[in-house]
């Protein structure tokens, strides 16, 4: 049976160990063409700071850099860490988003800074927030993207009554209760946050209340994927994401490495039992293990959308990860 929803994008421009940014970010717009042409729904980069295998820290940026180079894809954010900027600011970036490339652009929103303290503290400079400023700052953006009303006395130029679709980001029940309250899409971070997968669902689905922006629930649901022509060639190549796993919990994040033959030696036992917990919903595996486990995961939370992230170090093995994903679910 095929899969009976869509299939959505989140990337985060991933640097090789033996390559450079650019490398990287022509690599992002590569595979941005190659899954709209397969017919994926949306391209998602994601706000990170100071890690140096990751280059999409320009969010805003890097979407106008895809949306650019494709033409039919939905771009957007998953997400841009709010805190991090002024509501305004991106108004202005996203409006002028949308204006460049209408009816194209989604704006995800995190509540996290996307990075360590210290580079939270060069971010913001001013680290007062506390639980009532996302929500605030949420509803003054979406204030500010919405039609301009007589009077208003600040406005985003570009931005104003351009209406760029919100969504709210989250890993656990604080932003999964703000989207149903809020009446918003939400999309949940089980690509690294599994473990509260099943109750922010709930708080969200419990907590909804219809608004002109959704008049029923939407969940997406991450959901990290290596698929490979046989289950073995896919385990193999899931060593450069355990690889990837050990040194961001070990402090010192890396680009990624070349998959290996056995994790034997390089990672400790508490290390591993860390990688398999935030790899819960992980599915890995070639064309049948992939339809089944993609099946379970929409089956078991009643997902309306799945955004799949995935590391791959050579970059023609990750562009066959996401044929591989579309044809075993699409099949009759």
């Amino acid at each position: 049976m095929p899969l009976t929803v869509p299939l959505s994008v989140l990337d985060l421009a991933p640097v090789r160990q033996d390559g450079t940014v650019a490398d990287a970010l022509a690599r992002s717009l590569d595979l941005a063409r190659h899954v709209e042409k397969l017919g994926y729904n949306r391209f998602w980069v994601a706000e990170h700071h100071n890690m140096p295998g990751i280059a999409s820290s320009a969010t805003s940026v890097l979407i106008g850099y895809i949306a650019g180079g494709t033409s039919t894809i939905r771009v957007g954010s998953g997400g841009i860490m709010l805190p991090n900027h002024a509501p305004l600011v991106i108004a202005e970036q996203f409006g002028t988003l949308e204006a460049l490339y209408p009816g194209r652009i989604d704006l995800g929103l995190g509540r996290a800074p996307g990075t360590d303290p210290m580079t939270m503290r060069a971010l913001r400079r001013d680290l007062t927030d506390d639980d009532n400023d996302f929500p605030r700052n949420v509803q003054e953006l979406q204030a500010l993207l919405a039609p301009a009303t007589e009077g208003q006395k600040v406005r985003a130029v570009p931005g104003a009554g351009s209406n760029v679709p919100v969504w709210l980001l989250g890993s656990s029940t604080f932003s999964a209760q703000l989207a149903g309250l809020l009446g918003l899409p939400f999309a949940f971070a089980s690509h690294f946050a599994p473990l509260r997968l099943m109750e922010a669902l709930e708080t969200y689905r419990h907590f909804f209340q219809a608004s002109e922006h959704l008049e029923k629930p939407y969940a997406m649901v991450g959901v990290p994927v290596i698929a490979a022509p046989t289950d073995d060639e896919a385990h193999y190549q899931a060593t450069t994401q355990y690889q990837r796993l050990i040194n961001l919990v070990r402090g010192r994040p890396t680009t990624l490495m070349p998959p290996v033959d056995n994790m034997d030696g390089l990672w400790e036992a508490r290390e591993e039992a860390y990688v398999r917990s935030h790899l819960g919903v992980a599915v890995i595996g070639g064309p049948d293990t992939v339809r089944e486990g993609l099946a379970a995961l929409v089956a078991r939370t009643g997902a309306d959308e799945l955004i799949i992230t995935t590391d791959f170090y050579d970059h023609a093995d990750r562009l066959r990860s996401f044929e591989i994903v579309k044809e075993a679910t699409s099949g009759p």
